[in-house]
Order: structure tokens, then C-alpha cells, then sequence
């Protein structure tokens, strides 16, 4: 080991944390890889600790970890997981409580660290995180004639959009020659959550205490602005219920829309050929009543209760948020701490991360129900009453009644 050790090495050691283990295993999917590789080389050379990654598809993170829960052992020291699945795993991981101390928690926006508490114990460490901002045309923005003509028609100056108002007025200003002013997702509800927090709901489908709340006016108000841009104003495509994420960002990347709110770390992903390439910009999620919000979207490093080097996967957990800011160089150039984010700011290509830092701090973003029946409240209440909104036809407050009535069944 090198002399001069880093200061979260140089606590676990004094806490009583000493690796003896050769190696550790990280169970990841291909993503997770990616953002951990270059921490886990720089680990490895300081402590002499290897770093292996058994890397899986996206699902196979979960069904691998629960067939080794299943099993009584385990094969992993530390599993990545997407924050969905984190009330799921919850009674199987160990406590890290101790590597959250206040160093760490003041350099991470609070809903992570909030989407780490479950049933009293810190159960996993931001990896990293992302969020929905607001990607927009700035060559259509920044044209002299479409200032003049947004002035004109809506009383105040083009800039990017930062509220619900804002947002409808430019997608029916954008949508002419053969192009949409942005498109409407109908195959994912996290933007129509992001909107419930924007209206001041306490939380997305349950409260804190576990009540559902689907159809509370924030939840209702959200779901009509979320779907004005289809079924009112004519300024997105027809067609909502086959678009996904993919689809949006490929009709934005085909000049076919004007602005879409999507995942940050798609600002770096642009590709050269498309027909936005150089004329992409960013902005903070929208703002509603209660400002700007959004639904993050974390990973977290946990440890099995039956790994085998819980020390050596301590270490190189507490290792990788301390240098958290090593994954931003890769692909998908993703980070957790305020402090990784910030380094990187006001460097060429990275303009993306202003928006996603305001977003993920705001006060009103917070993570989705941490709730180990959460997927079943998404698939049989949630998206049912979604997408039949987006048909533009039922009455929307009918609907979430109808949707929170079969959420409060799940429950019983």
C-alpha cells in the first residue's frame, strides 16, 4: 500500500476496518462498469485490493442478487443497484451508516441520501445520479425573428423555458414547418412525477407514511398540464402511447421536435450526425408552484449481509465517493457528490451539469416510494390510469381515484 493513503482509507482503518481480502467482486450492469472502472484501478493501485466486475444486463442485477439472497451466500461483496430495488434488498444488505458521516452527507443532494434510509439504517452509498432537465433548440432560440415573433404573440422574451406556462407557450410557438414544439412520453410516468412535486404534492403515489396519495390535486393538476401539449395544444405528436425515452431523444436528435425533457447525461451523448449537433441546450427542470423538481435517478453500492470481504467492500465503497468525480470521464459521465459535479463545471461539453446539480438540490425533488411493492403500484395502478389519460379523452381526477383506489388494495 502507498504511504500516503487517502483520508476515507485512512478512517476505515482507524474505525477497525482492515482488509485482508485479495480481491472483491462487484456485481454491476453495464453502466455501473462503466462509471466504477477507473475508481476501481486507482483503488487497487493504493491498497493492492483487485477490483473484479461481473457485469449483467440491466434485470439480471436484480435476479442475481436475489437468487444469491436466496441461496444464504453470496458469490458478490458489493451489488450496484438502481434505487427502485432499494426497499427490495433492504433486509439483506449491511448497515453503512458509518461511511455516511457529515463530510459525506453535506456533499450529497439530500434526496439520495434520503433514498438510502430504509427502516432506520443506511443501506446503500450513491453511486451516482441522474435527473430530467430540459434540453432545448438554441439555434431556434437564439434566432433573431423567432424572438421577435415569440415577443409579439406572448408578451415576454424567448428564453429557455423554466415554467409550466413557459413550456406550453413555446412547444405551440415551435410546433410549424413540419416540426413539434416537443413530445409527449407515454410509456414512462417519471416526468408526469416530476410534475406532482413541481404542484407541491409530499411525494409521488404514497406520502411518508405510506398513504396513498395518487389522487391528491397535485397529482391531478401535474397529469393535466403533463398532457395539455397533446390533447389541448396540438404541439406534440399524436402518437404518445409508442413513445419512450428512446423515441423522444430520437426525434429531438432528428430536428422533428424543438425541446425535450430527458436524462442530463444524454447532453454528452449527442451524436455528430444528427441535425441538433452544436445546437443543443440546457436548462433546470421545469418549475411548478413548489419551484423546480425532479425524480432522481441514483445507483447505490451495497453489501450483501453473507458477502465474504465486507471490510475490503467498505473500503472501496468509501474510496469511490471520496473520488467520485473519476467516473465523469466515462461514457455516460455520471457522478453522485456535489463536489465531482462542481469540478467539471464551466468546462466545454459539460454546460449539462448546472441544470442536473439545481435539479437534483432542489428542495422539492425527492426519489420515488421507497416501498418494496412500488413496481406492482407502477404496473397495475399507476400506468393503467396514465396512459388512459393520454388518450385525451377520460376525465383525468376520475381516473387517479379509480387508479389510487386499486394502489390502496395492493396495500391491504
Amino acid at each position: 500500500m502507498k504511504k500516503l493513503m487517502s483520508t476515507s482509507l485512512v478512517a476505515l482503518v482507524s474505525t477497525g476496518f482492515t482488509a485482508q481480502a485479495e480481491s472483491i467482486n462487484i456485481l454491476v450492469e453495464g453502466g455501473g462498469k462503466m462509471l466504477q472502472e477507473a475508481v476501481a484501478e486507482k483503488f487497487t493501485e493504493e491498497t493492492g485490493i483487485e477490483v473484479v466486475f461481473t457485469e449483467v444486463p440491466y434485470q439480471g442485477v436484480f435476479d442475481k442478487l436475489s437468487a444469491e439472497i436466496a441461496s444464504g451466500s453470496s458469490n458478490f461483496d458489493i451489488a450496484t443497484i438502481d434505487v427502485v430495488w432499494n426497499a427490495n434488498f433492504a433486509p439483506h444488505v449491511d448497515d453503512l451508516s458509518g461511511l455516511f458521516t457529515d463530510e459525506v452527507r453535506a456533499d450529497l443532494p439530500s434526496a439520495l441520501v434520503e433514498d438510502a434510509k430504509v427502516d432506520g439504517k443506511m443501506i446503500g452509498m450513491p453511486a451516482w445520479a441522474n435527473a430530467e432537465i430540459v434540453f432545448y433548440r438554441k439555434d431556434l432560440w437564439e434566432d433573431p425573428d423567432n424572438q421577435a415573433a415569440f415577443k409579439a404573440e406572448y408578451g415576454y422574451d424567448l428564453a429557455p423555458p423554466a415554467t409550466w406556462e413557459q413550456w406550453r407557450d413555446m412547444a405551440r410557438f415551435f410546433t410549424k414547418d413540419d416540426m413539434h414544439g416537443t413530445a409527449t412520453v407515454g410509456l414512462f410516468s417519471e416526468e408526469w412525477m416530476a410534475h406532482v412535486l413541481q404542484a407541491g404534492s409530499p411525494g409521488v403515489i404514497l406520502d411518508d407514511a405510506g398513504n396513498v396519495i395518487l389522487d391528491n390535486d397535485a397529482h391531478v393538476e401535474a397529469l393535466e398540464f403533463y398532457r395539455a401539449p397533446l390533447c389541448e395544444d396540438n404541439s406534440s405528436p399524436e402518437n404518445a402511447l409508442e413513445i419512450g425515452w428512446g423515441e423522444a431523444q430520437n426525434l429531438f436528435y432528428q430536428g422533428q421536435t424543438a425541446m425535450m425533457k430527458f436524462w442530463a447525461h444524454a447532453y454528452r451523448l449527442t451524436p455528430e450526425d444528427s441535425k441538433v449537433a452544436g445546437r443543443v441546450g440546457v436548462a433546470p427542470m421545469l418549475a411548478g408552484s413548489a419551484g423546480i423538481a425532479g425524480i432522481p435517478g441514483p445507483w447505490y453500492n451495497v453489501i450483501p449481509s453473507s458477502a465474504e470481504n465486507k471490510d475490503a467492500a467498505k473500503q472501496f465503497i468509501a474510496y469511490a465517493v471520496e473520488h467520485n468525480a473519476m467516473g465523469i470521464e466515462a461514457p455516460l459521465g455520471l457522478a453522485a457528490t456535489n463536489s465531482a459535479y462542481e469540478s467539471y463545471m464551466g468546462k466545454d461539453g459539460y454546460e449539462h451539469f448546472g441544470p442536473l446539480l439545481e435539479t437534483l438540490g432542489a428542495d422539492a425533488t425527492q426519489g420515488r416510494p421507497i416501498h418494496p411493492d412500488y413496481q406492482e403500484l407502477v404496473d397495475e395502478a399507476v400506468m393503467p390510469a396514465f396512459q388512459a389519460a393520454l388518450e385525451c379523452e377520460d376525465n383525468v381526477e376520475e381516473l387517479l381515484a379509480d387508479a389510487a383506489e386499486i394502489a390502496r388494495d395492493i396495500l391491504d
